[in-house]
């Protein structure tokens, strides 16, 4: 037995020679043994899923809730697809991309078309999950016996199925389990596949990966890679002709093209190509600014928070000790000793970088769990437990050799499994805070409102699964064209909601204050929600023993909507002729003309406001430094005046000084009033030599460029009357 420990991984696929009660040697194949291990680590998941599903039950007086509001969007998703309204969040609703898996998507949707309906579609997708848990650990002690030998195939199997972050994502209701399978299995297929340069299962399986998570496209795409190179290299040696090798690079290129498909539905159908999620989540678009170096430096974060979970170094147990470090090890072996295996190792790096660093450009990307990163746990213990191996290679004598490697592999399990509970705990104080807010939201609203009512709310998944009303989702995941008012801040949020058609505005809000999402203090304090709340749902849920729960808040709050002062705030301040009007804080009439927030220092964020005073109710925009726009419908040769709202908290008189400009040329400097606590009226004459066409440029800028203190003021907006 220590003999076959230490041979050559390969060699243990040929033969496994044992001695029968009678003494008889018999020659029986490896696989025979290495697929008892698969099945038996693949029950053991199986097994350790259920448990997750119990503790679940415990926690919510037998009735089966998701641990995170998420995998409700999926299934309300999956339930209009299945009703045959695909991609409608509400019925009639346009297409909408807030479903980050569309394979999921189709998935849940064949479980609602045969009878899966309510909270047994829940029970349907962890029912799933878990059956895929299973089949990825056993698929993994498969892939581990094949790189690594049989003792690590078995022992990485073990590891899968004990590991608690793993089992939390099968039990979660959300993508996890399939993505997990899809990877596991598309590099299983591969691996099979190399050998004769000829893929039949690897571009179908990696095809599916590109459509079961943006992260897994990457991952398809360097698999994509991988064959391509693996053909070109069959090519070279001459055992592939050219005419094959070109259509099986074509093959191996159909993942891409998928992935390219997926994307360009996304355009067709919303005009757009990046999904409601990246819109809202991603450091490209989540703030009203972009800065190339703001963007680095909270991506590098993500990335340093991803490296210290994946290493297993604090207290969310999400890995073994130095597990990210045992992960190269296991890579750098293969591509050292392994020759044959390189091009894997090299398709795998990149991908695991690709996903990294792609999840990492997210918002989201160290909350829930980190479950962007769950599906590729199995694959990453894989090549961990890999590493283990490796280093016990560097003992030169075979028995020391041989009890350090179930040692060392033994203490990585040991390490997983001792955490496992607590993530099995987690999960039914998860759920039981869902139970707490979004399911009971959802149930009073379902059984409180009227038929009719459409709600704005934050948490979009529980309370439209549940509530069964028309929703708007404020955050945009599932509501087009609310990401980006969102991301600019409450003020501009307001301008997308109220001017909606009357039919479509929100008649009640379900909201929470925190992020993610704008603060909701100032639609109460204009009045656009009518105080008091017409329900509070606290969250009664204890935290874990890292003082955390799933939800940020500590309360949702119910409201009815009052849009009587909508269109308040576009009321000019001044009397005259209104040429143009720029409203601050809608985005659509930002982009009308042209304007620009430019900022004294880097970083500093434009974000938008919402302010009432006696009847009136506008947003703005907080600017520090000055802001450029055009205006139009002018008569040249006649003098303008440009009227504003304006805030002018600032100590120092500079505070409240611009320079004009007017198609680049000096129109003077502008001293706005003095305005702390409620907006002024402020008046600036252009004169008439300046106004050359019907359209004109306005610059506002500090009169001492470069240096402080510079212009702060807060602009509701700018007539242009003559």
């Amino acid at each position: 037995m220590a003999a076959e420990i230490d041979r050559k991984p390969d060699e243990l696929q040929v033969e496994d020679v044992r001695a029968d009660s009678g003494g008889r040697t018999e020659t029986r194949p490896s696989s025979v043994r290495r697929d008892r291990a698969a099945w038996l680590v693949g029950a053991l998941a199986l097994v350790l899923g259920g448990v997750f599903v119990v503790v679940d039950l415990a926690y919510n007086e037998g009735k089966l809730i998701a641990p995170i509001d998420d995998a409700y969007i999926h299934l309300q998703y999956a339930a209009q697809l299945g009703s045959g309204h695909p991609f409608e969040y509400n019925t009639g609703d346009p297409v909408s991309t807030g479903a980050s898996s569309l394979l999921y998507a189709f998935v849940l949707a064949a479980a609602h078309a045969v009878g899966f309906t309510g909270t047994a579609l829940l029970a349907f997708a962890v029912a799933f999950g878990v059956v895929c848990c299973a089949v990825t650990a056993g698929l993994a002690c498969r892939l581990g016996t094949t790189l690594f030998g049989r003792a690590a195939g078995a022992w990485a199997g073990v590891l899968i199925a004990v590991s608690g972050p793993f089992l939390w994502g099968a039990v979660s209701g959300m993508e996890v389990g399939l993505t997990a399978l899809l990877v596991t299995g598309a590099v299983s297929a591969f691996v099979r596949e190399c050998g004769c340069a000829r893929f039949r299962w690897t571009p179908v399986v990696a095809a599916l990966l590109a459509l079961v998570r943006p992260e897994g496209l990457l991952f398809a795409v360097m698999l994509c890679g991988a064959m391509a190179w693996t053909v070109v290299v069959a090519r070279r040696a001459g055992t592939v002709t050219t005419r094959r090798a070109v259509g099986r690079v074509a093959v191996g290129l159909a993942p891409l093209l998928v992935g390219v498909a997926q994307y360009a539905f996304y355009l067709l159908a919303t005009g757009t190509p990046r999904a409601n999620g990246v819109q809202s989540k991603s450091h490209l678009y989540d703030r009203p600014i972009f800065y190339l170096g703001e963007f680095v430096d909270r991506t590098v974060a993500n990335v340093r928070g991803v490296v210290d979970h994946f290493n297993g170094l604090n207290n969310t147990d999400f890995a073994f000790p130095f597990a990210l470090v045992f992960f190269l090890v296991g890579l750098g072996y293969l591509f050292a000793n392994r020759p044959e295996w390189r091009t894997l190792v090299v398709a795998v790096a990149a991908g695991f970088a690709a996903v990294v660093a792609s999840a990492s450009t997210l918002s989201t990307a160290l909350l829930h769990e980190l479950r962007y990163f769950q599906p590729f746990l199995p694959l990453f213990f894989v090549f961990a437990v890999g590493g283990g191996y490796a280093l016990t290679r560097l003992l030169p004598r075979e028995g020391p050799r041989r009890f350090a490697l179930h040692a060392v592999f033994l203490v990585m399990v040991l390490f997983t499994v001792v955490a496992t509970p607590t993530w099995a705990v987690r999960l039914g104080r998860q759920a039981a805070t869902i139970r707490d807010t979004d399911i009971s939201v959802g149930a009073w609203i379902s059984g409180n409102l009227p038929e009719d009512a459409i709600v704005g709310v934050k948490d979009v998944g529980a309370v439209a699964y549940f509530g069964e009303r028309r929703v708007v989702d404020t955050i945009g995941l599932t509501t087009n064209g609310m990401a980006e008012a969102s991301n600019n801040g409450p003020g501009s949020l307001y301008e997308a909601l109220r001017t909606l058609p009357e039919g479509q505005r929100p008649t009640h809000f379900a909201m929470y204050e925190p992020w993610p999402g704008v603060p909701m203090q100032p639609f109460v304090d204009a009045g656009v929600f009518v105080s008091p709340p017409l329900r509070v749902f606290p969250v009664r849920t204890p935290p874990d023993l890292n003082d955390r729960r799933i939800v940020p808040f500590n309360d949702v709050r119910v409201y009815e909507a009052d849009w009587t002062l909508a269109a308040s705030g576009d009321r000019a301040p001044v009397p005259g002729q209104v040429r143009d009007y720029l409203n601050v804080g809608s985005l659509e009439s930002e982009r009308g003309h042209g304007y620009e927030v430019v900022s004294a220092q880097p970083g500093l964020q434009p974000y938008t406001v919402l302010r009432r005073h006696g009847d009136v109710i506008d947003s703005g925009r907080v600017i520090v430094g000055g802001e450029r726009f055009t205006v139009r419908g002018l008569d040249p040769g006649k003098p303008l005046t440009v009227a504003t709202r304006v805030l002018t908290p600032g100590e120092n008189p500079e505070h409240r000084e611009v320079r004009v400009r007017v198609d680049g040329r000096d129109a003077g400097v502008w001293r706005l009033p003095e305005a702390r606590e409620e907006w002024t009226t402020a008046r600036f004459t252009v004169p008439a030599e300046l106004v050359t066409s019907s359209e004109v440029a306005v610059e506002l800028e500090p009169v001492r460029p470069l240096l402080s203190p510079y212009p702060e003021y807060t602009s509701f907006g700018y007539w242009i009357v003559q």
